[in-house]
């Protein structure tokens, strides 16, 4: 089920891992309340923790974590997860381990995507995990990687306006999701995983050494990538007379370090504010100019920007031209930024998940004993 460390024993930790304690036995009977909940996502760009309590609204994040580390660095090329890149997300595992540990974290998931879902030695990178971290990362598919990162912006959907379009730019792949409002709530009608994001694409188009000319060139590439979805499942999405998307009854959303990077840049914070970005309406034309001016300026000149820095100064071009490839598809007047996804929809499942676990324990035979013996209290 991916909703705690390991199936069955608890594996052996090391000293700098956390120890999930077990999600049954005397916590069960609370629910949500019983625990202290983890979310970790490993993509080919990101290394990302997110750890929270439960609320009455939903939860409150109560640390973070969030490091570079370029899994898929070379992949495309290769084939092959680098030795070099391996090290550096073992080293951010371990700081996400011992965060857990210090937390007191009893119920957790932690996924890996697109890069290990490439690479050659994916698996065999995810067994090194395991041995050096103590944590079990789940190789979750395409799917559920886009339905995670819907669930995770679901708050930030607007009730009123039925159709929606969900972007998720990785460093590795792109999901697109369409979602219709019926029956109280929002659900995926069609989705898709392009197999391209900003460490692959900007890697095709020569990295640091990328320039202006090549801008255009990659928002043609992701044109035709998004063509053959936006014709077959997209198609009925209602327009104004002007070819844009109605706005009463399609909205556009996107979740990234694309979309944020570039509310932040337009913003001109002087460091990046996930409280001001967050929810935030970004126009088409901001959007447009935005990344035209990045992808007309040096590298350097990119690392200077706070919102971007040195490690993201290749990366957000290429960002920009997978969001151009896509407004291009299906133009809007604004779209909306959200700075969660994935990891909060890990969240939300594994606190819906604990309350499931409760429901359960409560209908157990009256003679089934309280704590531990799980699989006699779960029938």
């Amino acid at each position: 089920m991916g909703d705690h460390i390991g199936a069955g024993a608890a594996p052996k930790i090391d000293p700098c891992a956390a120890s999930i304690a077990p999600a049954f036995g005397g916590n069960a009977r609370r629910g949500r309340w019983g625990h202290i909940f983890a979310a970790i996502d490993l993509g080919t760009n990101n290394c990302r923790l997110l750890i929270a309590r439960p609320t009455q609204t939903g939860f409150r994040i109560i640390d973070a974590y969030s490091r570079i580390v370029r899994l898929g660095e070379g992949l495309a090329h290769s084939g092959a997860l680098s030795p070099a890149a391996q090290d550096r997300s073992i080293e951010a595992l371990i700081i996400c381990a011992r965060k857990m540990q210090r937390r007191g974290v009893t119920r957790g998931r932690f996924v890996a995507t697109q890069a290990c879902r490439m690479a050659q030695n994916g698996l065999e990178f995810l067994d090194r995990v395991h041995r050096e971290t103590g944590l079990y990362l789940e190789l979750i598919p395409p799917e559920s990687e886009a339905r995670l990162a819907v669930s995770g912006c679901l708050p930030l959907l607007d009730p009123n306006i039925p159709n929606a379009l969900v972007f998720d730019i990785g460093g590795g792949s792109t999901e697109i999701i369409r979602l219709h409002r019926h029956s109280g709530g929002f659900h995926v009608t069609a989705w898709t995983s392009l197999p391209v994001g900003v460490v692959t694409l900007s890697e095709r188009y020569g990295g640091r050494a990328m320039v202006e000319a090549d801008y255009a060139p990659m928002v043609a590439e992701v044109r035709n990538l998004v063509r053959p979805f936006a014709e077959s499942a997209c198609r009925d999405l209602a327009r104004t007379k002007s070819g844009r998307l109605d706005p009463n009854l399609v909205q556009v959303l996107g979740t990234s370090g694309t979309v944020t990077t570039l509310a932040g840049v337009h913003m001109g914070l002087a460091r990046y504010d996930r409280s001001r970005v967050d929810g935030t309406y970004m126009s088409t034309e901001a959007i447009l100019v935005e990344s035209h001016r990045l992808a007309g300026m040096s590298f350097e000149r990119r690392a200077a920007n706070p919102c971007i820095g040195p490690d993201r100064a290749d990366l957000v071009v290429a960002g920009c031209a997978i969001l151009e490839g896509i407004n291009q598809t299906w133009p809007v007047d604004r779209l909306r930024v959200a700075d969660r996804g994935l990891r909060e929809g890990i969240l939300a499942g594994l606190m819906d998940e604990a309350d499931e676990d409760a429901r359960r324990y409560r209908r157990r035979p009256v003679d089934a004993p309280r704590d531990g013996a799980v699989d006699e209290v779960l029938l």
